[in-house]
């Protein structure tokens, strides 16, 4: 009784402080990813340098160079054509209308084109969403300016936070554990979205689908969220396709294109750059995914899998819950415990 109102005041907290928690592990997110790159950028520079501070100040300067580069792409390259797919929307709602007509009548089936989700009105809500989470833009900056502030300081908060040397070196394993595993999915998954995203481009510019670069965007960050993801990085294109054109060669083109690009990096490419790092259970995914969904919303969607990884990670270094770890994996195989 006392662990099931544990466990729907912690629910409850999560809930209540969404508007604090969200924007914090965003500042993780990014926190983490900055890391990741530098690290990748130091393997990189000449080994045993003289200067190894100014290596690493360096490193760091370039990784956060990379993501303030990736920001100024979208700014100047897709956000216009993200103001051109708007200005179409009342054409494209029109088409649609049109296309379930053409259905209806192939089909023989009654159709109320009046029940019809109103894009227009979807897309401004989803703007004025966007617009709202943009005042957390200046939350996120602080917390990781703390972050990399205090960075240098973490071990030593860590030593006086745990003065017992058992349960320091425990801690340091377990943080050092979650640490590894989530730089390199994070590099690694946002590697594997911007090559997806931009083969997108490509193919849809090359068979012509107008706004290619509003889809290469979305599927760059619809990636980031499990099998949910994938089937709307490649839905809303194709049924863009759909209702635009009057023949069936366009959606086609687009279907084929994106699923193959899906399976090639999705399937095959991240399989073999990631290895078995995460280990985990695809159910064990879905049920995370639906649970940070209900809770968050498309936030926890999208942290869902950094979230999981870091939990599988603590239960697999304590007794009681190692069977949860189990549960978790893929295979059975779970992080072994740190010496005590």
């Amino acid at each position: 009784m006392n662990g099931l109102i544990l466990f729907v005041g912690a629910l409850l907290l999560l809930w209540i402080g969404r508007t604090i928690l969200i924007p914090f592990l965003a500042a993780v997110f990014f926190w983490y990813l900055i890391n990741a790159i530098a690290a990748y950028y130091r393997k990189a520079m000449p080994k045993n340098p003289r200067f190894p501070r100014v290596w690493n100040i360096l490193s760091g300067i370039l990784a956060g160079a990379t993501l303030i580069g990736v920001v100024y792409l979208f700014s100047t390259q897709v956000r216009p054509m993200f103001s051109e797919l708007m200005a179409a929307l009342p054409d494209i709602q029109q088409k649609l209308t049109t296309f379930v007509d053409f259905l209806s009548v192939r089909l023989g089936v009654a159709a109320d084109t009046s029940m019809l989700p109103n894009i227009t009105k979807i897309a401004a809500n989803l703007g004025a969403s966007a617009v709202g989470m943009a005042t957390t833009v200046g939350m996120v900056v602080v917390y990781m300016l703390f972050m990399f502030v205090e960075q240098s300081t973490f071990h030593k908060k860590l030593a006086a936070l745990f003065p017992n040397r058992t349960r320091a070196k425990k801690m340091r394993y377990i943080l050092g554990s979650i640490d590894e595993n989530m730089k390199k999915y994070l590099f690694m998954k946002t590697l594997i979205s911007g090559a997806t995203g931009l083969m997108s481009y490509f193919w849809l510019t090359a068979i012509g689908l107008p706004f290619a670069g509003v889809w290469a965007f979305i599927i760059f960050v619809a990636n980031y969220i499990p099998t949910i993801g994938s089937i709307v990085a490649c839905g809303l294109p194709i049924l863009y396709a759909l209702v635009s054109t009057d023949t069936w060669n366009l959606p086609l083109l687009v279907a084929l294109g994106l699923i193959g690009l899906q399976i090639l990096f999705g399937n095959i490419i991240e399989p073999k750059l990631t290895g078995k790092t995460l280990n985990l259970s695809t159910l064990a995914i879905l049920i995370n995914l639906v649970f940070w969904g209900g809770l968050w919303g498309v936030a926890g969607m999208f942290f869902s899998v950094p979230l999981l990884v870091a939990t599988f990670i603590v239960m697999a270094q304590f007794d009681s819950t190692r069977w949860i770890a189990v549960l978790l994996s893929a295979d059975g195989k779970i992080p072994n415990k740190s010496d005590e």
